[in-house]
């Protein structure tokens, strides 16, 4: 805003307005305009040097329009200051997410609002991310919320939305796929390509794309990510850093800053609190589902399984991310894989990792590559095997650990043998093209009069179901 009138009075008033401007723009938690700009050398140490600026408007560019708008800042005007000073401010968030390794979910919240105010959002899924809501509303701040809708989402989930708005006396901002992209999808591949070739293809389309531009509207975003959601990709997460992967409204990578809450909260401790604090949930979670996603891709979990597996159910364990916390998830060379020999786990990076073993009782065989190949030759045995393949790194297969056991213990002197025969890493193509291997764990029953060994189709893994597995079939 330029002054027009050169008068005392005039100047007096421009010098106290620049200087409050000045202040407002130091302040922590501001809503004033800011500039972020990328030091590349410093965001390799965590770091994001920001650029307070009172000259430039909130979204004053055009262009950006689609992106997500702010509540009541697009209506402010900025001051100019007369020599178009700045101060550049470097902030080291690999040095904040130690001093807030340990703090509890509200005060991580609280210190996000009140860093970015306007123009940090968060991230609603539709699932137990309500509880960042709830943060958020105990702050006492102002905040944002906004979600993706898929095209795809259950009709639960769509009334779970509309709940929240209404107990929360917020506006959810929603973000939707590019509708010519969709189409180009289902027109080229059919509604449900993802079952035959991977989900990565569909979650592009339906939901990074869409958070690519939702993301190109704030400085910073808030995310329901936990350590302990899926199996060994989102083990490191911080509770605050710079965003790996995606872009901010400066532009560039490291533009971004992305904040996780609840990254070191347990997921029953989640609950606990949201039955504490009496918010909406998802009626879906009463039927069994715990990670939400799109209904053909989401279906609920049963005893014995890790709660991302009922996402994306047909792929491997270390397949069931979509894309949207790529910068948090392990590469799959990093997770530790079987040697030539059956023991030990191949070099990763160059160095030779280990993975703890699992299924480990007097009660169950160790069966090495050797062996399995000789009993799946058998045409008669002198007694049936149930042999479990698995990945001792695969939360699923650990999570089944217990009742595996449990019933090798009961079926120990009953006339079958109980086995593992670990299916990782070089052992994998084998065991994918002669041992009906789809996903970890996979579990068989070699009868006693048969050479063809049968699947166990259930996803329940519990001791009782697995028994009744094998007494139909001894």
């Amino acid at each position: 805003m330029a002054f027009a009138s050169s008068s005392p009075a005039s100047s007096q008033l421009r010098s106290s307005i620049a200087s409050h401007q000045l202040k407002a723009a130091w302040r922590i938690g501001s809503t004033g305009s800011s500039d972020q700009r990328l030091v590349p050398s410093a965001v390799a140490f965590g770091k994001l040097r920001r650029k307070k600026m009172a000259a430039r408007p909130i979204y004053a560019e055009s262009e950006r329009s689609h992106l997500l708008v702010p509540l009541e800042a697009s209506t402010v005007a900025s001051l100019e200051l007369e020599d178009n000073s700045s101060i550049e401010v470097e902030e080291d968030y690999e040095r904040l997410a130690k001093e807030l390794e340990n703090a509890s979910p509200l005060e991580i919240m609280d210190k996000a609002l009140e860093k970015f105010g306007n123009e940090i959002a968060i991230a609603f899924s539709g699932a137990e991310d309500v509880a960042l809501i709830e943060y958020a509303r105990l702050t006492g701040r102002p905040f944002r919320v906004f979600s993706l809708d898929t095209g795809r989402l259950n009709s639960e989930t769509y009334k779970f939305f509309d709940e929240v708005e209404k107990h929360y006396g917020i506006h959810i901002e929603y973000m939707f796929p590019d509708a010519v992209e969709v189409q180009a999808l289902v027109r080229g591949k059919g509604l449900f390509s993802f079952y035959d070739d991977g989900h990565e293809e569909c979650c592009r389309v339906r939901k990074v794309r869409p958070l690519r531009r939702a993301l190109k509207g704030l400085r910073a975003w808030i995310t329901g990510q936990r350590k302990d959601q899926s199996p060994g990709t989102r083990a490191e997460i911080p509770v605050v850093q710079v965003d790996p992967s995606f872009e901010g409204m400066d532009g560039g990578i490291g533009s971004l800053v992305k904040w996780n809450p609840v990254a070191n909260v347990e997921g029953q401790d989640i609950w606990s609190f949201l039955r504490a604090m009496d918010v909406p949930v998802n009626s879906l979670h009463s039927q069994g589902y715990v990670s939400i996603g799109c209904e053909p891709c989401t279906r609920p979990v049963l005893p014995g399984q890790h709660e991302r597996e009922g996402r994306w159910w047909w792929e491997d364990s270390t397949a069931k991310e979509c894309g949207l916390h790529k910068g948090n998830i392990k590469q799959e060379e990093a997770v530790p894989q079987l040697n030539g020999n059956g023991n030990g786990n191949l070099p990763t990076n160059g160095s030779a990792t280990t993975a703890a073993d699992i299924f480990n009782s007097q009660n169950i065989v160790d069966l090495s590559r050797k062996g399995i190949e000789n009993l799946a030759r058998l045409e008669s045995r002198g007694e049936p095997w149930l042999v479990v393949l698995y990945a001792p790194w695969c939360r699923f297969c650990q999570a089944m650990e217990e009742s595996y056991i449990e019933l090798a213990g009961k079926l120990a002197g009953s006339g079958v043998k109980v086995a593992k025969f670990r299916a990782d890493g070089d052992q994998k193509a084998y065991a994918q093209q002669e041992l009906q291997l789809g996903s970890f764990p996979t579990i068989l029953f070699f009868p006693k009069h048969s050479s063809k060994p049968i699947k166990y189709p259930s996803e329940k893994r519990d001791v009782s179901s697995l028994m009744v597995f094998v007494n139909a079939l001894r």
